[in-house]
């Protein structure tokens, strides 16, 4: 049964606050060539923060040094100095979803997407097929085209990092969700690029009512082609993960299998986010820290994990030493949002969840 009231309520604040726990989580080591999972975990060990339980540890010694050199805004990311949340684009497109649905409803277009772009998200916080799309939209390209002109990142991790707003809003109802997602994704991806977001809204929708996370997990293999790169990745890390391989094997044999695709692409990135979820078997910290532990995109794959997670379990059960921190307080570069309440965002995704149902 889709949970309503106070309990939809707790579920979609757990999944605002663990999106965006998740991504401060990972924005230190979020360089996937250089942060590698065996360097993500020697910098722990070296920090005696193995198991991990908290945000990243601040350097030890004077500083990070080149091997363990974190991105600028480790300083305001790591444990003891969060107060509130960094801006970031894991969160803003969630914002902007949010805006989305407020403004044109659930029968937006993609082209009304592109004009809230324009509108109130500024050009030099968009990144790879997000940049290249707002270049496109800006040069009065119209979609599908503003994917394709010009756009070598086409089924990267973009769009997927998009989807959250419309597993939220549609619990329970995965298939709706993920057509949601599909009709914001093609705004800037193709091909698998659409396929990981259609996934990600259904996974995080499915969350709402699944039994176990890897009924989550299944049901969202359900709206995407199922000869489709991302979908039998996903399918090869559910089936070594039957076989009771480590996490760490597991992560090691797929990174084999996708090498070359990069480590923004949306396929890699979403074995480590699948991995990090079956592995993380429901608990809020396990599954979060497993995920960002797997190095590629850490911060994206944090955030989504997070998302699902904290669905999962609902916001009274993520750990204090996740939420307190964030102070209900979001920092974005979406025009009119910056300084946002968590709570506040949580409240108006719920409205907008109760209004689709009511109608």
């Amino acid at each position: 049964m889709t949970p309503v009231g106070t309990e939809l309520a707790d579920r979609v604040l757990g999944g605002w606050l663990g999106r965006i726990a998740g991504n401060m989580l990972g924005k230190p080591v979020e360089q996937g060539d250089h942060w590698t999972r065996d360097r993500i975990d020697r910098y722990l060990r070296r920090a005696s923060a193995l198991p991990l339980t908290d945000y990243l540890p601040a350097p030890a010694g004077d500083g990070p040094g080149e091997e363990f050199r974190l991105r600028p805004e480790w300083q305001r990311c790591v444990r003891g100095r969060i107060h509130g949340s960094v801006r970031d684009d894991d969160v803003d497109y969630a914002i902007l979803g949010l805006h989305l649905l407020e403004t044109h409803g659930f029968s937006f277009s993609t082209e009304q997407l592109g004009d809230l772009w324009l509108l109130r998200l500024p050009y030099l916080q968009t990144f790879t097929a997000e940049r290249a799309a707002y270049r496109n939209l800006a040069q009065g390209l119209k979609p599908p085209l503003t994917a394709t002109y010009e756009n070598p990142y086409q089924e990267w991790i973009g769009a997927l990092i998009r989807a959250d707003i419309y597993g939220w809003t549609c619990p329970g109802l995965p298939h709706r969700a993920a057509s949601l997602a599909r009709r914001d994704a093609v705004l800037s991806h193709t091909g698998n690029g659409v396929y990981g977001a259609m996934w990600a809204a259904a996974l995080i929708s499915a969350a709402f009512t699944a039994a176990t996370v890897r009924d989550a997990l299944d049901t969202a293999l359900t709206v995407i082609p199922a000869s489709s790169r991302l979908a039998r990745t996903v399918r090869r890390v559910l089936a070594l993960h039957e076989t009771r391989m480590t996490w760490e094997d597991t992560l090691t044999t797929v990174s084999e299998e996708t090498a070359g695709l990069g480590w923004i692409h949306s396929v890699p990135n979403a074995a480590v986010l699948t991995a990090g979820l079956l592995y993380g078997d429901g608990d809020f910290t396990r599954t979060v820290t497993l995920t960002v532990r797997g190095g590629l995109d850490t911060d994206s794959n944090g955030a989504t994990a997070g998302s699902v997670a904290g669905v999962l379990c609902g916001a009274a059960a993520v750990p204090a030493q996740w939420k307190d921190p964030l102070e209900d307080t979001v920092r974005s570069a979406v025009f009119g949002f910056d300084g946002v309440g968590i709570s506040e965002l949580a409240t108006r995704t719920v409205a907008l969840a109760e209004a689709r149902t009511a109608a």
